[in-house]
C-alpha cells in the first residue's frame, strides 16, 4: 500500500466568475403599491438576478408586511430573497425569534444592519437590546448553529453595509473600515455599499478595506440617478455632494423622459467604473420601479449565467386574497 500523498490544490476552471446582480425592494404600503410592486417583481425576475433584498423598517415597523413579501417571493417566484434585519430597539430574544421565523419561511440570506436610531433620543434603550450590526451578525450565527440539523449543516449568508463615504456618525473613514473588518470577523460573508456619487469613492473604499484585511466581496450599491429631488435628498442623508454637473443637467431637464436619459447615463458610467475597478457585482436600489433599473442593466450588458427553468408554485387561496 503506497503512502498517502500530500493534498495538492485543485486549479480553478471555468474562467472568471459571472458578475453578480441583485436588486433592492421595499414592502408595499397599500394595495395600489402592492400591485405596482408585483409588476416590478415580474419584470426584474426575467433578468435572473442572484437575489433581491427586502428592506425592514426602523425597529421592525413593517415586519409583518416584510415577512409576507419574503414568503410570497419564495412561494410564487423563482427569486431568492435577502432579508434586511435591523437590531436597534430589539432584544436578543426578540431578534432570535425573528431570525428563526425567517429561516422557517425558507430565507437563507440576511442583511444584518444596525438600523436608524430613534428620533426621540430621550428614552432609555430597552434592556437587553442590541446596539450594533456586529452583535446581530453574531446572534444570527448562534441561531444558525442551534438549527444546523434543520439547515442540513448549511450556512446562512450574511451581508452587511459598507460606506464609500464616511458614515454620518463615524469619526473617520478609517473607523468605518475597522467596523467593516469587525463585521467580517463576526461572520459576515459580503458587503453592499450605500449609495455613492463618485466612482473614486468606491475604489478608495475597496483599497482601504483590502489593506486593513477585509477579504469579503464588497458590492457597489447603485441607484438610478433619474430624479433631482431624490439625488439631492440622498446627498443630504449621506453627507456627500453629488456631482455638480449631474445636478445641473437634471435641473435643466425639460421633462421626466429627459431626466431619465440623463440619470441612466450617469448611473451606467458609475456602475461601469466600479466594475472596471474590480467590483464583483452590482446591487441596484430600485425604489420598487423597474424601468430605469432595467435600462441601466441593458446598457451595462452584463453577462448573466443561464439557469434551468423553475416552474412557479401556484399561489395559495389565502395569498391570492391578501
Amino acid at each position: 500500500m503506497s503512502p498517502p500523498r500530500p493534498l495538492q490544490p485543485t486549479p480553478l476552471s471555468g474562467g472568471a466568475a459571472p458578475t453578480a446582480l441583485s436588486y433592492e425592494l421595499f414592502p408595499p404600503r397599500n394595495e395600489t403599491a402592492s400591485a405596482s410592486l408585483w409588476a416590478t417583481i415580474r419584470e426584474l425576475e426575467t433578468t435572473n438576478p442572484d437575489y433581491v433584498s427586502v428592506t425592514y423598517g426602523a425597529s421592525g415597523s413593517n415586519r409583518d408586511t416584510a415577512v409576507e413579501l419574503l414568503h410570497r417571493l419564495l412561494s410564487e417566484t423563482t427569486l431568492r430573497p435577502l432579508a434586511h434585519l435591523t437590531c436597534v430597539g430589539n432584544t436578543a430574544e426578540e431578534l432570535a425569534g425573528i431570525i428563526s421565523e425567517l429561516l422557517d419561511h425558507g430565507v437563507r440570506g440576511i442583511l444584518a444592519l444596525r438600523g436608524d436610531l430613534p428620533k426621540d433620543a430621550s428614552g432609555a434603550p430597552k434592556r437587553g437590546s442590541l446596539t450594533y450590526a456586529q452583535d446581530l451578525i453574531e446572534l444570527v450565527r448562534r441561531v444558525e448553529q442551534r438549527r444546523s440539523a434543520l439547515l442540513c449543516a448549511g450556512r446562512v449568508a450574511i451581508g452587511v453595509a459598507a460606506y464609500p463615504a464616511k458614515h454620518p456618525e463615524s469619526p473617520s473613514i478609517e473607523h468605518d473600515v475597522e467596523v467593516l473588518l469587525a463585521k467580517q470577523r463576526s461572520g459576515a460573508d459580503f458587503a453592499i455599499t450605500q449609495v455613492f456619487f463618485h466612482a473614486d469613492q468606491y475604489k478608495s473604499l475597496v483599497a482601504r478595506a483590502r489593506r486593513a484585511g477585509v477579504s469579503i466581496p464588497i458590492i457597489p450599491g447603485v441607484m438610478p440617478l433619474t430624479s433631482l429631488r431624490r439625488v439631492q435628498r440622498l446627498g443630504e442623508l449621506t453627507g456627500v455632494e453629488p456631482a455638480p454637473a449631474l445636478l445641473d443637467a437634471l435641473g435643466r431637464a425639460d421633462d421626466s423622459a429627459a431626466s431619465r436619459r440623463i440619470g441612466v447615463a450617469a448611473t451606467v458610467d458609475l456602475a461601469r467604473a466600479a466594475l472596471d475597478a474590480g467590483a464583483p457585482g452590482i446591487h441596484l436600489y430600485t425604489f420598487n420601479e423597474h424601468a430605469a433599473a432595467l435600462e441601466v442593466l441593458d446598457k451595462l450588458q452584463l453577462l448573466r449565467p443561464g439557469r434551468p427553468a423553475v416552474a412557479r408554485r401556484t399561489p395559495s387561496p389565502q395569498l391570492v386574497q391578501a
